[in-house]
Order: structure tokens, then C-alpha cells, then sequence
């Protein structure tokens, strides 16, 4: 989620020399004779954002649907796992009860099958948990895909340049003034276009 929110919102709209009632209120803000060195500062700074995206993850509606989805999921594909290996040891349980009467050759049967099952249950263990992760990537993909998608509208909509990541403990941002944070804002368009999209469905 760093590496995605650390991106550059460019706006060849706002890059290009414009004219007349083109002119966005930022530039007009630098270009007026009237405007203060601080104001002007002030309105190239906020060409540049931040989002928490501690807060982000934590509220937006989708990545909590996905999550839900995904941990009942692995809750179910973990006690189905369960079960075989239950099953499997009731079955060694019950070879190490009567095989004593068995014959070399049953025995050596017995045991080979044994091995082939939990070989099977360790596969299918492996498989599934492989099969997890790689849908959890792919999900976590999409939602990357889509907070960029939404985050390239904003910024032409806002006129900001770049929005960067701020996590506590785990971010190049020591320290950001309030007016700079976006999240809530981000976070309410974001919820909005997934409740919109919930609604077609």
C-alpha cells in the first residue's frame, strides 16, 4: 500500500500555460500581484498530500468485505484439513491396534496406504494453502488497482501532484500538518463508488 499511495498524480491540465477563465485557482493564486510569498508557498505545497493508510485499510468498506471473505474461506479450507487428518489418524490409531494380527504382507499393505494418505493430505495442505495466498495477492492487487484508479481522479479533480503514504512506524513521513491529510476525504469517495457498485450488482 506504500509503494501505491507514494505515486505522482500528474495533471497535464494544470502543467500547461492556459488562459482566461482555464486558469485554475491555484495558478491564479500564485500569479496574483495581491497574493503573499506565504500564500503562494502555501498553495504549491498542497499540490503534494498524504493518506493514512492505516485508516484506510481499517475503514474502507471493500478491503473489509474481502478480508471477511477471504478468512472464512481459509477457516473453511483449514477445518476440512482438519478433518482428513482426524480421519487419517483414527486409521493409524487403528493399524497400531490390530496390527499385530495381521500377516508380514498385509501389514506391508497397510502401512503403504497409510503413507500414501497423509502424503495426499500433506499435498492437498500445501495446494490449498498456496491457492490461498495467491488469491489473497490477486485481491490485494485489485485493491491496489482500484484505490489508484480512484486516487487519479481525485488528484485531477483536487489539482494535487502527488499523494504520499503515511503509516505510524512504517513511513517516510515524520510529521504532516492536519490540512495536508486526505484521508477521510479519499476515504468517504472510496466508499461511496464501492456502495454504488454494490447497488448494480
Amino acid at each position: 500500500m506504500a509503494s501505491l499511495l507514494l505515486s505522482a498524480c500528474n495533471n497535464d491540465k494544470n502543467t500547461q500555460a492556459t488562459t482566461g477563465a482555464a486558469t485554475t485557482a491555484p495558478q491564479q493564486a500564485v500569479t496574483d500581484t495581491t497574493a503573499t510569498g506565504e500564500t503562494a508557498g502555501m498553495a504549491a505545497a498542497e499540490k503534494v498530500v498524504y493518506i493514512n493508510t492505516d485508516t484506510l485499510l481499517t475503514n474502507y468498506q471493500y478491503f473489509k468485505d474481502v478480508s471477511t471473505r477471504l478468512k472464512g474461506k481459509a477457516q473453511k479450507t483449514e477445518a476440512n484439513l482438519r478433518s482428513q487428518a482426524d480421519a487419517f489418524q483414527k486409521e493409524v490409531a487403528k493399524y497400531q491396534q490390530t496390527g499385530a494380527g495381521m500377516t508380514a504382507e498385509q501389514q506391508a499393505s497397510t502401512e503403504q496406504k497409510l503413507a500414501q494418505k497423509q502424503q495426499q493430505i500433506q499435498e492437498r495442505g500445501q495446494k490449498a494453502g498456496n491457492d490461498i495466498a495467491a488469491e489473497e495477492a490477486e485481491e490485494m492487487k485489485k485493491l491496489y488497482d482500484r484505490v489508484e484508479a480512484y486516487l487519479k481522479k481525485f488528484c485531477e479533480e483536487k489539482g494535487y501532484k502527488m499523494v504520499l503514504s503515511y503509516a505510524r512506524g512504517n513511513s517516510a513521513i515524520l510529521y504532516g500538518v492536519s490540512s495536508l491529510d486526505v484521508t477521510s476525504e479519499v476515504l468517504t469517495g472510496l466508499n461511496q463508488e464501492y456502495e454504488q457498485e454494490k447497488k448494480k450488482k
